[in-house]
């Protein structure tokens, strides 16, 4: 099964992870078929925390991919800041 999840980089006690699309038997970190963005949970102010490809998203689950439930929701808010 082709999920969309988070992929973990970055340095010690300094998360960053970049959301991928790739098959479910993989690991965290392994292979990947496609990064459609990424997310810093520990942005400053001035840098960019969130960003997400939601086109192509959205053309992966039309292709049956399922979405982590972290995965979802960082979506979800990707939306309302795009609405708003």
């Amino acid at each position: 099964m082709v999920v969309i999840r988070l992929a973990r980089s970055g340095a010690k006690k300094r998360p960053f992870f970049n959301m991928v699309v790739t098959d479910s038997r993989n690991r965290r970190d392994g292979r990947f078929v496609e990064r459609v963005g990424f997310y810093n949970p520990k942005a400053a102010a001035n840098e960019k925390g969130l960003s997400i490809d939601t086109e192509r998203v959205a053309y992966w689950q039309s292709q049956g991919a399922q979405m982590s439930p972290t995965a979802a929701r960082l979506v979800k808010q990707q939306a309302t800041k795009a609405a708003a």
